[in-house]
């Protein structure tokens, strides 16, 4: 893992505190002691999502062995005075958690009184597995539709609409989950959802084949290249780009061949299955994002079979909307959800 400094982002840290962010995350007890460790820390710093209030809202962190053997962190957020309107579960991207970002989302969305369920994947956040590392795409989804189907079929929740909220990589998950679950439910929310990789994000044809063979040979191996530029270019707001590292549990590494080729093999079975999405959509994506391809956006709201559908473009935005644009263009896409979220709970369209 490349070192964090003071110079480059977290200040005024023990040295104790600066090792503990630096230790090898790889295994899933290194990173929940990163994050005890930072947790209290992480809320304090000055972002817009952790100014969201918690007041009203029953939050619950939960250990369980799904039926892989593995155990999966998950989190939920519930409004405490009302009962909730719908069931969002919420798919996380690539090499994040539901433990940093997503509290001050969803908070807002339980305050709005959506009951909302959260997990980190096999590999990531606080999850067991190897960090960053995805061996099979398909038993990623398949662990997802196991935790979120316990939700949806528990009696608290049973009569309620269930909506999907997909982020980047998660956007693929969701998809995919709708493909393994075609009528279990009733829409999904994307943002910037990876159906196709931005053309800057792929290698050269020959370094491709190389990292093909080397990922069917040892598919856990750091060694993906990543452009610079790209780094620079997932947060638009220069001041949350900084505070960026205060996201401990997020893999930095470069990716993993196994990992890298799995990706490259889900974005495209999604670029050949878009007829086939038959959910009511939301598909929201800055137009500016060189990590997922707006146009893939742009093909998956033409393609798809439903009438249901909605594309919102933000002009100039670049890939982490909700997390690294300036504060009114955060709330702007929020509203927007909230907004759909809002309207679809009330009524059930016939796709």
């Amino acid at each position: 893992m490349a070192e964090i400094t003071k110079e480059r982002g977290i200040q005024d840290l023990s040295e104790e505190l600066l090792n503990i962010y630096n230790s090898n995350m790889d295994e899933a007890p290194a990173r929940r002691r990163v994050r005890e460790a930072f947790k209290n820390i992480q809320f304090t710093i000055d972002h817009c999502l952790f100014q969201i209030p918690a007041d009203g809202v029953k939050v619950k962190e939960v250990y369980e062995v799904n039926s892989r053997g593995l155990e999966i962190f998950s989190k939920s957020w519930l409004p405490e005075s009302s009962p909730p309107k719908a069931v969002v579960c919420y798919c996380h991207g690539y090499g994040d958690t539901c433990t940093f970002y997503f509290e001050g989302i969803a908070r807002k969305l339980a305050s709005s009184g959506y009951a909302v369920f959260a997990m980190d994947y096999p590999g990531f956040g606080l999850s067991e597995g190897l960090h960053g590392y995805i061996p099979s795409f398909d038993n990623l989804v398949n662990d997802v539709i196991e935790h979120f189907s316990k939700i949806k079929e528990d009696k608290q929740h049973q009569h309620l609409p269930s909506f999907l909220l997909g982020v980047s990589m998660g956007g693929a998950v969701a998809l995919k989950v709708h493909f393994k679950q075609p009528t279990a439910w009733d829409g999904a929310a994307l943002i910037a959802p990876l159906c196709k990789f931005a053309d800057d994000m792929i290698p050269p044809w020959l370094v491709k084949q190389i990292l093909i063979g080397v990922a069917k040979v040892l598919p856990k191996t750091k060694l993906v290249p990543q452009k610079e530029e790209v780094k620079e270019n997932i947060f638009r707001d220069i001041k949350k780009r900084k505070l960026a590292p205060y996201n401990v549990l997020l893999y930095k590494d470069k990716p993993r061949a196994g990992t890298a080729l799995e990706l490259l093999k889900a974005t495209q079975e999604l670029e050949n299955r878009l007829e086939e999405v038959s959910l009511p959509l939301l598909i929201m994506h800055g137009e500016a994002d060189i990590i997922t391809d707006p146009s893939a956006s742009k093909a998956l709201y033409e393609k798809a079979n439903v009438k249901d559908k909605k594309l919102c473009l933000y002009k100039g935005a670049y890939h982490a909307l909700l997390e690294g644009e300036p504060d009114d263009n955060i709330f702007q896409v929020l509203e927007d959800i909230l907004s759909w979220l809002n309207d679809h709970s009330s009524r059930k369209i016939p796709c």
